[in-house]
């Protein structure tokens, strides 16, 4: 395994490559999965309010977000300009801001307080305001906040269901962070480790940096794919 990569996902950079890096593929399709879960748990589905949830959810938080936070010291090390991130990360939170006003027009009220919240929670989050960047903050602003959205955009109320729903979107997003950040840490800021593990039976085994990386990228692989199935099957069978 190579650790040079800032992510395991991440490409070599180039042109597109840098844009597929900076979009964090799995981690989007992550977050926009508790934006399924969400409209899945409404009484009634409507496919053009979940099409534009998700649309609003992918241009907010995995474009702009994202194109904010490679702002803040190039972690991801892409070259695209800075000009050209700030430009992306104003187009898009414009372009998610306006989709929830029009969610307003069509679902009513109930959906102001999300449509305000959730560039605030952007800005916020990648600013480093307020404390919001946390590993609570984390798990809240990326894991409850799409869920609930979502199923305001659809139900127009919230219910016991959707905030227990929250809390378990919550909870995996808290999971994610607890993974995410030591193995960020080992792939960017790590050159090397030496160690040995002891067995009780005496025998020993080298410890190094792809040693403790692997585990951590793994649970964050398998996880993303089982919260992106669950989501799936939920909308099919909403949908179906």
């Amino acid at each position: 395994m190579s650790a040079k990569r800032p992510a395991f996902y991440a490409a070599r950079s180039g042109p597109w490559r840098d844009w597929w890096t900076l979009l964090h593929p799995p981690y989007t399709a992550w977050h926009l999965s508790y934006v399924v879960i969400g409209a899945s748990l409404s009484p009634v589905v409507s496919v053009s309010r979940l099409g534009a949830t998700l649309a609003g959810f992918f241009l907010a938080v995995g474009v702009a977000a994202h194109a904010f936070d490679e702002l803040q010291g190039r972690p991801l090390g892409t070259r695209i300009p800075a000009s050209v991130l700030v430009a992306v990360c104003v187009a898009a939170l414009g372009g998610a801001v306006g989709l929830g006003i029009a969610g307003v027009v069509e679902v009513g009220p109930s959906l102001v307080p999300f449509v305000v919240v959730g560039p605030a929670l952007v800005v916020a989050y990648n600013a480093e305001l307020w404390k919001v960047h946390s590993d609570l903050g984390f798990a809240l602003c990326w894991g409850a906040f799409p869920l609930l959205t979502a199923f305001v955009a659809q139900a127009g109320t919230l219910s016991a269901d959707a905030v227990l729903a929250a809390g378990g979107a919550t909870a995996l997003s808290f999971a994610q962070r607890a993974l995410s950040s030591p193995a960020r840490q080992l792939r960017r800021r790590v050159t090397d480790v030496h160690g040995t593990v002891v067995f009780p039976d005496g025998s020993r085994e080298p410890l190094s940096r792809d040693e403790l990386l692997r585990p951590l990228e793994r649970g964050l692989g398998a996880t993303t794919i089982a919260v992106v199935l669950l989501a799936t099957g939920l909308a099919l069978s909403r949908l179906g």
